[in-house]
């Protein structure tokens, strides 16, 4: 029988926390350290050179040999540079372990490697790394032993934010001024911080590794290139917090302990509803914590499911036909002393701060729906947002029937006098409880929802990193708090101040609040009579970065300054057309040498038989039907490969930019439907075993 697992014990045991920090670090120098983190005071070289000595020496004896700035550039994944404690060789022939406050505090990786957006010329190579003290140090130990990972920033030589993770930092200050700006309004004086909670839930899907080889649309893009549905998708819905098979528990379990180890509080795992898919949700934690926690969890997923001889699919769409991945990220603003700006009470009518923050919230997603929904952009969400699977691509709130009948009472009369209540839920079953039921439902299809004291917003794509949502999230409501806070500072009647602001916001921005089916083309319709909207594409999406409106508002709060926006816009344009032409050309090479050649190796074989069934003197129809029909298809995937092979070339010879990546959705896009459309319907026909790789049934269903 295996050891009893401890989860008290082993949790954090990999992590220089706070606990670790109080147990090592001398008095002074721990007030110092917790006063840069809580305060954003500058840390002195002779406070850092002693925290780096400890934090060696911690790290030391936990295996590590190596430590490394652990980064967030701009290329959607995190990146590393490891050097060693070794120091130089002393007389003796031996050396020192050894780790500076500098060393701690800065690095210096190759900025013109990464993407830069035109911000770095290709000659000029100096950008820092800097330690962010408000995320904990962590151990790592995989293959290459043990790490001793840094959690940091990464700016160029000239300042600007090349990573995902100094814009996210600014945010947060800007949303802490402006909360404390408002609570200071409402008599409280004794917070000191106001920080933003998130918790984002993580979705993906497990193959077997050995199939994962056999597929190179898999291998280069992430997610399925062609494919035909298998006789049984997600319709019986029985994969859906089903009983979690064996191999997938045992995966679950270790990945549980690695995330442990390092601090994650990994606590919610389920199948999801398509087959193969799964999700792992932590507690919420500070939002660039969070951030850091979720990269985490996304390399653990992939590098145990290889342990398990499994691969981890991250993409948001791996497999046409069955559900993709998203990631939910719940969002929330909470104090230092424990109070959450989110939580209505149970009169929330009553609660005129709530309101105040709730419809400020409706007031900045209203006024920057464009934004939000560009902070969720990328390749892979092209297929899931409005595909009545995942929220669909129109922004609108979700506040459940308790807030929805307090805004509409503020909006017809222009004061709220009540608040539904919850009740009772009766089983109609003697042995079980009466259920306390909530005042509201849920709506799986909003794309942000209220969720009884946080928001939802359940765009984002299962890979991508959850800071950008969260700087806009941050940033946006940052600005309605300091438009609320103009408006009511100085008033002589500070109540009526407050209640005017609430109604007009209420009666200004009701438009994106929304409580039906966000799937149905009657709300399509009606968001366009309302003026929301709807923006289909990544492409579609990136210009709200460079908007008048939206340089001012980053550059009012020192988020992003224009170069730095036009920089991530030209960034995710290149980005957008890099990975339609990876996939467009993995599919030019899939069909050019395993397709076609399959299916003539099979119209050969037909044709023989066809040929000796005649010999025979037995009718062969049959066998000359099915001859022709596949003859048919493989000349209409012959003519679609050659289309998609020139307008690929064209497009890989258009200048780089926003021109190209329209080019690629218009054209390219279309052209690689066009090719797998034949494709698929001849895997459907020719004989399994001339089939050049494993099927949708082969990937989802035999893992």
């Amino acid at each position: 029988m295996s050891e009893l697992l401890n989860v008290t014990t082993i949790f954090g045991e990999d992590v220089f926390n706070d606990t670790v920090m109080q147990e090592r670090l001398p008095k002074k120098v721990y007030k110092n350290l917790k006063r840069t983190i809580e305060e954003g005071k500058e840390l002195d070289l002779v406070t850092a050179d002693v925290i780096a000595h400890e934090m060696k020496e911690w790290a030391i004896e936990k295996g590590a040999t190596h430590y490394t700035h652990w980064f967030q550039p701009l290329t959607g994944v995190t990146a590393e540079k490891h050097d060693s404690f070794i120091s130089a060789p002393l007389p003796s022939g031996k050396v020192l372990m050894s780790f500076s406050g500098k060393e701690l505090i800065k690095g210096e990786p190759d900025a013109s490697s990464f993407p830069s957006g035109g911000l770095r010329a290709t000659f000029e190579a100096r950008g820092y790394t800097a330690w962010d003290c408000t995320s904990p140090a962590f151990v790592r130990h995989d293959a290459a032993g043990a790490t001793l990972c840094i959690p940091t920033a990464f700016c160029s030589y000239t300042g600007e934010a090349l990573d995902q993770k100094t814009p996210l930092l600014r945010s947060m200050e800007a949303i802490n001024t402006q909360s404390l700006r408002l609570l200071r309004l409402f008599g409280n004086t004794t917070s000191k911080k106001v920080t933003p909670s998130v918790g984002p839930e993580q979705e993906y899907f497990l193959v077997d590794a050995e199939k994962f080889k056999q597929r190179k649309d898999l291998i280069y893009t992430g997610r399925t290139l062609f494919g035909a549905m298998p006789p049984k998708g997600q319709e019986l819905d029985d994969h859906y917090f089903g009983t979690i098979r064996q191999r997938i528990a045992g995966f679950m379990k270790d990945v549980n302990e690695e995330l442990w180890k390092v601090g994650v509080t990994a606590k919610t795992q389920h199948n999801e509803v398509a087959p193969a898919q799964h999700e792992l949700a932590p507690i919420y934690a500070e939002a660039n914590v969070a951030v850091d926690h979720n990269h985490l969890v996304m390399q653990t997923l992939k590098r145990v499911a290889c342990q398990h001889g499994m691969k981890c699919l991250l993409h948001e769409k791996p497999f046409a036909g069955v559900n993709g991945s998203g990631k939910h990220n719940n969002w929330s603003l909470t104090t230092d002393d424990g109070k959450n700006l989110l939580d209505p009470g149970k009169t929330p009518h009553e609660n005129i701060q709530f309101l105040l923050v709730l419809t400020c919230i409706l007031k900045a997603v209203d006024d920057h729906a464009d934004l939000l929904r560009e902070s969720a952009a990328d390749p892979g969400n092209d297929h899931r947002l409005g595909a009545n699977e995942a929220p669909p691509a129109i922004i609108s709130i979700f506040l459940g029937e308790q807030l929805e009948d307090v805004m509409e009472q503020l909006v017809s009369t222009g004061e709220a006098t009540h608040s539904l209540k919850g009740g009772k839920l009766e089983t109609g079953v003697r042995t079980l409880p009466d259920l306390a039921k909530d005042a509201t439902d849920r709506n799986r299809t909003s794309p942000f929802a209220f969720t009884g004291n946080k928001f939802e917003f359940r765009m984002v794509g299962s890979r991508d990193s959850v800071a950008g949502p969260n700087v806009v999230l941050n940033t946006i409501v940052a600005e309605a708090f300091a438009e609320a806070c103009d408006a009511i500072e100085g008033a002589e009647d500070f109540q009526k101040a407050v209640h005017d602001q609430i109604k007009k916001y209420a009666v200004e921005h009701q438009r994106v609040v929304f409580n039906g089916n966000g799937y149905s083309d009657e709300w399509v319709e009606e968001a366009k009579r309302r003026g929301l909207p709807n923006i289909k594409s990544m492409v579609e999406a990136i210009p709200a970065l460079t908007t008048e409106k939206s340089v001012a508002m980053f550059e009012k709060f020192k988020v992003f300054t224009r170069a730095e926006l036009e920089s991530r816009a030209e960034i995710k344009f290149e980005n957008y057309a890099k990975a339609i032409n990876i996939e467009a050309r993995t599919m030019i090479d899939m069909a050019s040498k395993q397709f076609i050649p399959a299916v003539i190796k099979y119209t050969k074989e037909l044709a023989d038989t066809v040929v000796a069934v005649k010999a025979a003197g037995v009718d062969a129809d049959v066998q000359a039907d099915l001859l022709k029909e596949v003859s048919v298809l493989l000349a209409e995937m012959k003519r679609a490969l050659t289309a998609l092979c020139q307008s690929a070339d064209h497009a890989a010879a258009m200048e780089e930019g926003e021109g190209q990546a329209k080019y690629y959705y218009s054209d390219v896009v279309p052209a690689m439907e066009a090719l797998r459309a034949p494709v698929d319907k001849l895997e459907m026909i020719v004989d399994k075993e001339a089939w050049p790789m494993p099927s949708y049934g082969d990937l989802i269903f035999e893992v």
